[in-house]
């Protein structure tokens, strides 16, 4: 991976994380309704559930695209499609404001695994990660250093934007109950996706 494919991942990976979705509710409501150390935890469970799926895309990919040859230029154009569909799908959503129930006190291990559970549970997770990562990295060319850099970009953006909404829970709470910024989170997310997938389009 070069410097300039690295940033432009950490900052699609930094947008998408931003979006609303169960993972960001789960940090704040554990954090407003814990303390902080417990969105620490569930952000923990969050990040090493993507790491996995990371891990399953990258090596995944690795093996299918040395198979298929040639072929796996038609990976790259559905995988372009796939996430210009995704883009177009967030910039016509029509948000609603999300009500929070309460959160009991719990251990920090089962704020874990409220993380853990809820990335594994996301069965679109794979599918995005193997759709998303050939547009920055050569996949005939990966190395082990270019999967632990992928890996550490995944770590830093995807935790700190969650560790971000830990942080400033009640503020997200605010920001949940406004289906407006959602829509802007969402039509950014969106142009990031359409974005990637051009991209994606243009290099097969």
């Amino acid at each position: 991976m070069t410097f300039g494919s690295s940033v432009t991942l950490f900052g699609a990976m930094v947008v998408l994380a931003l979006v609303p979705s169960i993972s960001v509710l789960a940090v704040t409501t554990r954090s407003a309704a814990s303390g902080f150390i417990h969105g620490v935890s569930t952000t923990a469970g969050i990040v090493v559930g993507d790491v996995f799926f990371i891990i399953l895309a990258i090596f995944g990919l690795s093996v299918l695209a040395e198979a298929l040859g040639s072929l796996f230029v038609l990976v790259n154009y559905l995988g372009g499609t796939y996430l210009i569909w995704l883009g177009i799908t967030l910039w016509r959503s029509r948000p609603k404001a999300v009500e929070e129930g309460g959160v009991t006190e719990s251990s920090l291990l089962s704020s874990f695994l409220a993380g853990l559970f809820i990335t594994l549970g996301d069965q679109k997770a794979i599918l995005f990660y193997l759709v998303f990562f050939p547009a920055f990295v050569d996949l005939s060319t990966l190395s082990h250093l270019d999967a632990g850099i992928i890996i550490l970009i995944a770590i830093i953006a995807v935790g700190g934007v969650k560790l971000a909404y830990a942080f400033m829970a009640d503020r997200a709470r605010l920001l949940f109950k406004r289906s407006d910024a959602i829509k802007r989170i969402n039509m950014a997310a969106g142009t990031i996706m359409i974005a990637v997938g051009i991209f994606l389009l243009a290099k097969a």
